[in-house]
């Protein structure tokens, strides 16, 4: 007896992949009003044997598998992935749209392409020759080993890497790649989902490396559902203004290697250029004898990177006070704004804040809390903090500076780019000290108190 696929739909939340037997405006998960499509979805009859796996082995007799990687001569990249791109991996790349997604997948195909790796772009959002334009202006159509198809269909797809066997295959986007056993538009979280699910297991089996190119919603999601960054191995993204030369290419999620370095790169005419030297490009246009301008040098990863933080004090106009942060996060920059008020006995309650770093980088590390209360105080204040002098430690709600992780790495760096004064924790200073650092002036700090009175004595 023949059993007849059934026919069923659900109504789907294209912003996080809830699914639902009837549709709410509000989805109960992401709590994202009229997000909810009907997807018709197809049950298809399980056949005997169907998901099943290997029989279950102890860990300690299973044989290990030497890590094979693949350079891709782009410094910045090869650190963000972790020493290059794993045989068998999925890389999902993601940003703003504009950003230089296509570009970075043209040029690292391009490269592997060079060292005799055979590479399939599928570009299923421009034709072959507009995509051959691209390359031209690019330098990236050279290579007797870079292959060009345009392919929407998944089982087309497919097909074209079981006939071809190549190295490293690019998914241009993963947005409009569809296929026909669910009746869902392409770009849909059902599409996306099983689209993605398929071409990861065809990386497993066969060895091949798969890199899937994301857009983003209106929210900021890497494409579309939360539901893509789980199923694939690395998730690497794309931050900065899309007007700005500079790009920050970050670690979201990597199964091997680190998600806490970053690859900066500079948008020139003729692709994207690594920056190897990235505090250069963030000081580059400091401005002399302002206040609210502090330099802390971050560790992102194992780079050490000098940024600037600027903050702007003024008078709220309206009896309401605004708190704004670019590139930190708003509760810490309330957090350190109460710490002042309280402990540093500075009068914020009336002004509005605005703290900025400088470049379009997103800080998470905690080293730079000193740095911006030194700016908050320094524009309050109006007071200049010497144009040679960086700043670093974690502050605690008593005012208390506390250590912070390689603070001889981020000196050292420091004092490359010419500064010459630190101003550091009691227990780093300590530590440095006994390491030598005979180029650099070293001014040890317990509290905010003798920071502010090492800067400027007379408050």
């Amino acid at each position: 007896m023949v059993r007849i696929a059934k026919i069923k739909s659900a109504f789907v939340c294209q912003n996080c992949g809830y699914s639902s037997a009837k549709w709410v405006g509000k989805c109960p998960d992401c709590s994202s009003w009229n997000s909810l499509v009907e997807e018709e979805t197809t049950v298809r009859p399980r056949t005997q044997g169907t998901g099943l796996a290997n029989e279950p082995v102890l860990l300690h007799s299973v044989k290990s598998m030497e890590e094979e990687r693949m350079r891709i001569n782009v410094g910045e990249l090869d650190r963000v992935l972790g020493g290059g791109l794993v045989r068998g991996s999925v890389v999902l790349v993601g940003g703003d749209p504009g950003i230089g997604k296509s570009t970075i997948c043209l040029q690292l195909s391009h490269n592997l392409a060079e060292t005799g790796k055979k590479i399939l772009y599928c570009s299923g959002e421009e034709s072959v020759q507009q995509t051959k334009m691209r390359a031209d202006r690019l330098g990236a159509a050279g290579s007797d080993k870079f292959y060009i198809v345009n392919a929407t269909d998944i089982d087309a797809v497919v097909e074209f890497i079981k006939k071809f066997l190549p190295d490293v295959v690019v998914i241009d986007s993963i947005q409009v790649v569809y296929t026909s056993l669910l009746s869902s538009s392409a770009g849909s979280v059902g599409q996306v989902r099983e689209c993605a699910s398929i071409l990861t297991q065809l990386a497993k089996k066969t060895g091949i490396s798969v890199i899937l190119v994301g857009h983003v919603t209106k929210e900021g999601t890497l494409a579309g559902p939360r539901v893509l960054e789980h199923i694939v191995d690395t998730v690497l993204y794309f931050e900065g203004e899309r007007f700005s030369n500079y790009r920050v290419l970050r670690a979201i999620k990597n199964r091997f290697g680190s998600t806490n370095e970053i690859g900066v790169f500079q948008m020139v005419s003729s692709g994207l250029a690594e920056v190897k030297n990235p505090s250069e490009i963030f000081l580059a246009e400091r401005p002399k004898e302002v206040s609210g301008s502090a330099v802390v040098p971050i560790l992102e990863g194992s780079r050490p990177v000098l940024v600037e933080i600027q903050a702007l004090v003024t008078k709220a106009n309206f009896g309401i006070t605004r708190r704004k942060a670019q590139g930190l996060d708003h509760n810490r920059l309330s957090l350190l704004v109460a710490v002042l008020e309280k402990r540093g006995n500075l009068k914020l309650f009336d002004k509005d804040i605005f703290v900025n770093v400088v470049g379009g980088m997103k800080i998470e590390d905690p080293a730079v809390d000193l740095a911006v209360c030194l700016s908050i105080a320094s524009s309050n204040f109006d007071k200049v903090i010497p144009f040679d002098t960086v700043v670093l430690g974690e502050v605690g709600l008593a005012s208390e500076i506390r250590s912070i992780t390689n603070a001889t790495l981020r000196i050292n760096e420091a004092r490359k780019l010419g500064f010459k004064r630190c101003i550091l924790p009691l227990t780093n200073y300590q530590a440095a000290k006994s390491e030598g650092q005979e180029d650099m002036k070293l001014v040890p700090a317990s509290d905010l108190g003798d920071v502010f009175y090492n800067l400027w004595k007379e408050i």
